[in-house]
């Protein structure tokens, strides 16, 4: 009896370990060839069967170049794309941070009528599918002559701003009581209250929000390419990758495509590592949080 019951707890840990390693190459497997394809020429790209390294096409000796890296850095229309896509998702993300924050500690921490009301519009915006209010919106930032950056930057707040706000209101509506009286027994106002106190109680919902709005923002590839329409100059780092077709070399330039996917994955990663803490943080207490 002890026998079986060893035998099936061993057989329950190789299949979890299994279900680990499965779930982690799936994963890891389209960054990991991305790298790959990145760090391939032409002729070892056009090897069949492909290969996991780069290996030379007639010695099959491990050769890895860094070519497509170099005409990507060298080409200014993607490096303009990248100062782009900071600035704008930068800015979309401070923007929604801040709106946001006020708009939650509202809904969160004061009384008025309607609240619910406004939880359950902030709720069904973001399942708002984007494409149907992009033609409206092309032709209002056409009549008024806006700019690319400008109609982008505030055209994200669609979809990031509904979901922080929603994110950030657990947090503000679970923060004690008792904190905002004390507070105000000190002589505090309520916007004093909610900079100096409440606000640096939800740092980890700040982090993981901003990051998550970032990330929205710095891939968002549909409202971007309408809008750069209008300016070619302001095209974002997403755009200006979809443009390498033609414009590098005169075949499909997948290595340099994949050299630009990497790059712009840097950045997000740097963040991840940077504010891992405040993460992991955040997305465990709204785990518990209704």
């Amino acid at each position: 009896m002890m026998k079986k019951r060893n035998v099936n707890y061993i057989i329950k840990r190789i299949g979890f370990y299994a279900l680990i390693c499965f779930i982690f190459i799936y994963m890891l497997f389209p960054f990991y060839w991305a790298v790959n394809s990145s760090l391939k020429s032409e002729g070892q790209l056009q090897m069949t069967p492909a290969t996991f390294v780069p290996r030379d096409p007639n010695t099959m000796k491990v050769s890895p170049t860094f070519q497509n890296y170099i005409a990507v850095i060298k080409d200014g229309q993607f490096v303009r794309g990248l100062l782009n896509s900071t600035v704008v998702a930068t800015s979309t993300t401070l923007l929604a941070l801040t709106v946001g924050s006020f708009a939650a500690f509202a809904l969160g921490k004061l009384r008025f009528r309607g609240k619910k009301a406004y939880l359950y519009i902030i709720l069904a915006m973001t399942m708002f599918p984007q494409v149907t209010i992009l033609a409206g919106l092309y032709a209002v930032i056409t009549k008024i002559g806006m700019g690319a950056k400008l109609s982008m930057i505030l055209s994200y707040m669609i979809f990031t701003l509904p979901f922080t706000t929603w994110v950030m209101t657990s947090f503000f509506k679970d923060l004690p009581v008792e904190i905002m009286e004390s507070a105000q027994i000190d002589g505090a106002t309520p916007f004093q209250t909610f900079r100096m106190i409440l606000l640096p109680l939800t740092a980890p919902a700040l982090v993981t929000t901003g990051l998550l709005s970032f990330i929205a923002a710095w891939n968002e590839y549909l409202f971007a390419l309408t809008f750069t329409s209008i300016d070619p100059s302001s095209r974002t780092v997403p755009v200006a990758i979809s443009y390498f077709t033609g414009s590098i070399a005169r075949q499909e330039p997948f290595g340099e495509i994949m050299a630009a996917a990497v790059i712009v994955t840097i950045p997000i990663v740097v963040l991840v590592l940077i504010f891992q803490r405040k993460i992991i943080a955040g997305l465990t207490a709204g785990a518990v949080k209704g």
